[in-house]
């Protein structure tokens, strides 16, 4: 069964389970990505609910979501997620061409966008980019680029604005 919620309903979820990684997936064409993302979260910009991520420019996943426009960003609640949470948090696309068979998971169709959510999790996100900026480095304190940036492998923010919000419940 799918329960349609508002999109700060599980905000609190959605930032404790960020601190152990949640899914982003974007897709163009046929080519679908997942990766995992720490840093991030939901506000409200020009009047709409958003969910701001950061992606590094060297990411296969930041080719992608510049064409698609869009991503999904699904959290695992109740299930052990820990194995396919590392391996797409580590690997890239270009070692493991199709991560989501590699990690027997379930691309499920988005029902808003183009791009699907992870089958395995039950609270999903879907995004539609309506910005984007690549970070400043000049703007970035020195003790920040250090631990974060130490090789200058900066991100783009992208501001996607929440267009579904749902519960995938009953082992759906």
């Amino acid at each position: 069964m799918i329960k349609t919620c508002g999109s700060n309903d599980y905000a609190k979820v959605l930032q404790d389970k960020m601190a152990k990684g949640v899914f982003l997936t974007t897709a163009f064409n046929e080519t679908i990505n997942t990766m995992v993302i720490g840093w991030g979260g939901i506000n409200v910009v020009w009047g709409k609910p958003m969910m701001m991520i950061l992606v590094r420019n060297n990411r296969a996943t930041y080719e992608i979501i510049e064409q698609a426009n869009e991503f999904t960003i699904s959290v695992p609640i109740n299930h052990d997620m820990t194995d396919a949470l590392k391996i797409c948090g580590t690997k890239s696309m270009r070692e493991i061409n199709n991560k989501f068979s590699y990690c027997h998971l379930t691309p499920v169709s988005g029902r808003t966008i183009k791009t699907p959510v992870v089958g395995e999790c039950e609270l999903h996100y879907e995004c539609k980019i309506l910005y984007r900026q690549q970070l400043n480095q000049d703007q970035i304190p020195d003790i920040i680029k250090k631990r974060y940036y130490p090789t200058n492998n900066y991100h783009t923010l992208y501001f996607g604005e929440i267009v579904d919000t749902y519960l995938f419940e009953d082992g759906e």
